[in-house]
């Protein structure tokens, strides 16, 4: 008589703290708490760094800077020599983030900190000039800032939409924009279901 032995099931603490955060991320994500912001997971945050190392990235774009969690892990999957421009209405949420991302070791050239609506904002980018637009912001602009992300990004580099599995009121806004960028060539999707999802595509 053969007996199989049981495999351990899968956990849902284990992809969220397979890449476990330093004391600076640790930072950014309490202080986006305390001033009532839900930053990225771990989980996603350790995705987006992978995607940016994946892509070679120097030049990145970021909606939505928060209190710079997101910007943290986009920074340290990055090229030694790559910018990150970030983009947030809020001034506060961006003055800490600023600091963190010094604390961390950052130069101030590493980064590009703009204060204003993003599609106020991308408009002014240039052309083809970056290699990953990563999205995280209010999703009724989701929509409007892929549309500005298919003229940025480089062919082969990669739009990055956050919380496409969420389960909120705007789910049905957020999984139109996630069809119509399956459905249309330009683009090469795949969903990642880390966190709140993220849906990752590449630029053709």
């Amino acid at each position: 008589m053969t007996t199989s032995l049981r495999q351990p099931g899968p956990s849902a603490d284990f992809p969220a703290s397979f890449v476990p955060e330093d004391l600076i991320t640790q930072a950014a994500r309490g202080l986006a708490v305390e001033v009532g912001l839900q930053p990225v997971s771990p989980a996603v945050g350790a995705a987006l760094r992978m995607l940016a190392g994946a892509c070679g990235a120097r030049a990145v774009v970021e909606i939505g800077t928060g209190t710079g969690v997101s910007g943290l892990w986009l920074l340290r999957g990055m090229r030694p020599d790559g910018v990150l421009t970030t983009i947030e209405l809020e001034p506060d949420h961006q003055r800490m983030a600023r600091r963190l991302f010094v604390e961390a070791g950052f130069p101030a050239s590493r980064t590009r900190v703009i204060t204003g609506r993003a599609l106020e904002v991308l408009p002014r980018l240039a052309d083809g000039a970056y290699d990953l637009v990563f999205v995280d912001a209010e999703p009724t602009e989701y929509a409007a800032c892929v549309h500005e992300a298919l003229r940025l990004l480089r062919p082969g580099g990669l739009v990055v939409l956050h919380g496409v599995l969420t389960t909120g009121r705007d789910v049905f806004t957020v999984r139109e924009v996630a069809l119509a960028i399956r459905d249309d060539e330009r683009w090469q999707p795949a969903v990642l279901p880390v966190g709140e999802g993220l849906l990752a595509a590449v630029r053709v």
